[in-house]
């Protein structure tokens, strides 16, 4: 690593050399471990965002370092022309720990989104013999940023400059059943939802929604996608949202924590609907990759093995219970959302950009959603006592009046 590579450099890559695609605060993180996380002058902070909910089981685990030095020693990559052993090993594992029956790799949430579109539609005309397109998706909704899922996503703003978007699209009001029974017809092939609306706010189904979801489905002969990109994997104290609401997916989309924080992403599907792919119907370079699977092996048996499932919902209702606690004590919380250990804080008037910064000034490192929404996705191994940390730290911001927009000023 170049010791010369400080901040001050990575700013001035960042005005020489980078498409101006992000807005990146200024840090620059050169090592983690665990919840903790360490910038180029040694300072210490305790990580609330563990790589927008990628390294789930922490930063530079152990295990997962160990598996992928074996494997990158062995083999990093060959191409799915050819059979993978990691890649075997952890398709057999994500069956026997889902519904699904089959698997098809990629590298990302996004691309996950965009295989599931496409089996979904290619099913309904091959294997059902109907020409049904329509997607139905949420409003508020997040799908990934490549065109089919785009035009996915229930964010008018997000697809705008990038429009003519790819037709059969239709979006509803979230957690509206009504509405949602009024778009599925006989042209809808499938309904898209996310169980928690992560990048539109940490919002969450109600579980009369997904249920009324996966009757309609059943009745008008549509597919049930869910999107788990961001609440698999363990967040929200299930292996898999859907289980906290008694139901099962025809098709669910997988990434973010999948790997640790390597890109990997999965579309899992039962044996019946798998039938709408077959060879070179769709395909991925690097999916499914040696090392990211070695990695994603490591992940699954460290979340068993540490029991960080269940330290998810153990900490993330206490999380939620001293949000709560904290919006009844001190003005400036409209709402808090969430599940397990992906939460949300909504503000009144404090400007939550600011308040990301702040809370970097003081160690703790946090996201937020727009000007008003604080995100929080800390690894699964995250503890009560830094969860007070962080409490202890948004109180002082609420105290000390920074509700009515003194933060950054």
């Amino acid at each position: 690593m170049n010791s010369e590579y400080d901040l001050k450099r990575a700013l001035k890559a960042e005005e020489l050399y980078f498409m101006h695609t992000y807005n990146r605060l200024p840090v620059l993180f050169v090592r983690g471990f665990g919840t903790r996380l360490w910038d180029d002058d040694g300072r210490e902070y305790v990580d609330f965002v563990s790589g927008l909910g990628a390294c789930i089981a922490g930063h530079c685990h152990g295990e997962i370092i160990a598996a992928v030095a074996r494997q990158s020693s062995q083999l990093i990559h060959v191409s799915n022309l050819y059979h993978i052993r990691p890649q075997g090993e952890l398709a057999e594992m994500l069956v026997r720990s889902t519904f699904a029956d089959r698997v098809f790799f990629c590298n990302s949430g996004t691309e996950a989104n965009e295989a599931a579109i496409k089996l979904a539609r290619k099913y309904m005309r091959e294997v059902r013999g109907e020409d049904r397109y329509k997607v139905v998706s949420a409003l508020r909704s997040f799908h990934g940023r490549t065109y089919g899922s785009l035009a996915a996503t229930g964010q008018p703003e997000k697809a705008h400059p990038f429009r003519p978007l790819p037709e059969g699209f239709v979006h509803v009001p979230f957690n509206d059943a009504e509405a949602l029974g009024e778009a599925v017809d006989e042209s809808t092939c499938a309904v898209l939802l996310e169980p928690i609306q992560g990048e539109g706010g940490v919002y969450v189904a109600d579980p009369s929604y997904l249920k009324r979801a996966r009757e309609l489905c059943e009745e008008r002969g549509a597919l049930l996608i869910l999107d788990e990109v961001q609440t698999g994997m363990g967040r929200t104290g299930a292996l898999f949202a859907h289980q906290h609401y008694g139901i099962l997916p025809d098709v669910m989309t997988v990434a973010k924590g999948l790997a640790g924080g390597l890109p990997l992403g999965a579309v899992l599907a039962t044996e019946e609907v798998a039938r709408g792919f077959q060879p070179g119907d769709h395909g991925s370079t690097f999916g499914g990759n040696p090392v990211a699977c070695a990695a994603a092996l490591a992940v699954l048996t460290v979340l068993q093995e540490e029991q960080l499932v269940e330290n998810a919902a153990r900490v993330g209702g206490y999380f939620r219970e001293r949000l709560l606690r904290l919006q009844e004590e001190i003005p400036g919380i409209v709402e808090v959302r969430g599940l397990g250990l992906m939460l949300a804080v909504e503000l009144e008037s404090l400007d939550a950009g600011n308040v990301v910064r702040e809370c970097l000034k003081r160690g703790y490192v946090v996201n937020n959603i727009g000007q008003r929404i604080l995100r929080f996705l800390p690894p699964l191994n995250v503890s009560t006592r830094e969860v007070d940390g962080l409490v202890e730290v948004l109180a002082e911001l609420l105290r000390g009046g920074y509700g009515e927009g003194k933060v950054g000023e």
